[in-house]
């Protein structure tokens, strides 16, 4: 018990040195991302490990161009497209309006998917619930974002980064815990490196989920933001190329695991995943309810993750556009996220269906994605701003083919939003 405590202790104390790279992988593996994670090993195995690895790649790409960028100009991403881009102004509101519709729109998901899993655990140890789910799973919506909305409340970056240290240590865990116990074929992991897209109805909607829940545009546009809140200064550079790549390869470990584990447990039964507890009860029979478990740990933990950060894309985004300082403590801060806690209570209030609600809400944020890079490819390659530090080949060529596999998904994203509508 002592080892495992001390495990847990140098953990955390590592995932605390990352910094501002915990805010990445708070907003990238969430309910959203294990939605699509889930559908993907469940339906087509490892076939789309591919897309995860080359999203991972670019993003830390990505993550590392915003911070540098910072680093050396003290400029955050959004007030330096305003004042440096020709018609940057324009860059920068389409930016603010496509990363809130789609940050929005996933923490519509996430809350419902946590609420429901919340509510679906706990029905099958109170059979009453049972018939009354629609009022347990509202109450418990309105309970999360009460709380959550509360926290922000406090305005203080290093209260945002321990919290969010937590839900990630705790996912982590759980999601690592979980591949132990289902152990899948490594041949079958290792031949998801191999690119083809699944070509069946939804296949392209999927791999599309999978880049907008993996290179989030939003990931990249508040990275200056977390960095000034740290209080990284150019000195830090070493330490900001360090942080970029953990948090890519975390982004990675996490999320392959959660697709391992789905194809694990539910590929070769054919079972599909159209609730929430689906993946628990193909691992019950393995673990019992220790799967319950720990899976419920983990999906919980990926959700509220996502959630705290999402509540404050829009303020910091508009406060970033306005003066490029990170706002957590003014009226608007507060109103904003406010409004974002109203916009989240959608699917409990309507009794959607969170899974399908969380596959389509992520294919709409790959649309801004190719403006983000655009962006930051041109700022980092001026000479007058960045001096020594301008981009090298290795950064320009990374950031190309990130804009290149970004409009490539984005028109992907476009046909499987027509055939489905």
């Amino acid at each position: 018990m002592r080892l495992n405590l001390q495990v847990v202790k140098k953990l955390y104390l590592f995932l605390l040195g990352i910094g501002p790279g915990i805010f990445a992988i708070g907003y990238t593996i969430g309910t959203g991302s294990v939605t699509s994670m889930i559908v993907a090993g469940s339906s087509y195995g490892m076939q789309l490990l591919w897309v995860l690895a080359l999203s991972c790649l670019f993003s830390w790409v990505l993550m590392e161009a915003y911070g540098r960028y910072y680093l050396v100009t003290g400029e955050t991403a959004l007030f330096a497209f305003r004042k440096h881009l020709k018609f940057g102004k324009l860059v920068a509101i389409l930016i603010i309006v496509g990363i809130t519709f789609g940050q929005w729109n996933s923490l519509i998901g996430i809350l419902g998917i946590s609420a429901n899993a919340i509510v679906e655990t706990l029905a099958l140890f109170i059979p009453s619930i049972k018939g009354k789910e629609y009022g347990w799973v509202l109450g418990v919506a309105v309970l999360i974002i009460g709380i959550m909305y509360a926290l922000l409340w406090k305005g203080k970056y290093g209260i945002f980064e321990k919290i969010l240290l937590f839900f990630v240590t705790l996912m982590g865990l759980s999601f690592l815990l979980s591949l132990f116990i289902v152990l899948p074929d490594p041949a079958e992991i290792v031949s998801g490196f191999i690119p083809s897209i699944p070509q069946v109805e939804g296949g392209r909607m999927l791999v599309a989920a999978f880049v907008g829940t993996t290179m989030a545009a939003a990931t990249f546009i508040s990275r200056p933001l977390f960095i000034q809140g740290k209080g990284w200064t150019q000195e830090n550079l070493k330490e900001q190329q360090k942080d970029a790549l953990w948090a890519a390869l975390l982004i990675f470990f996490i999320s392959g695991s959660i697709m391992a584990v789905a194809m694990g447990a539910l590929y070769e039964s054919g079972t599909a995943v159209t609730k929430v507890l689906d993946m628990v009860y193909a691992l019950q029979p393995v673990a019992g309810r220790f799967a319950i478990a720990i899976f419920f740990m983990g999906t919980l933990a990926a959700g509220l993750s996502s959630v705290f950060p999402i509540l404050m894309i829009a303020p910091l985004m508009i406060a970033d556009y306005q003066q490029g300082k990170l706002d957590t403590s003014s009226k608007q801060f507060k109103v904003l996220t406010g409004i974002a806690c109203l916009i989240g209570l959608a699917v409990p209030i309507f009794g959607a269906n969170p899974i399908q609600a969380q596959i389509l809400t992520q294919v709409f944020n790959v649309f801004v994605l190719p403006l983000v890079i655009l962006g930051i490819l041109i700022l980092v390659n001026n000479k007058a701003l960045m001096g020594k530090h301008k981009a090298g080949l290795a950064l320009n060529t990374g950031m190309v083919l990130a804009l290149i596999f970004a409009c490539i998904i984005s028109y992907n994203g476009m046909i499987a939003i027509w055939e489905k509508i």
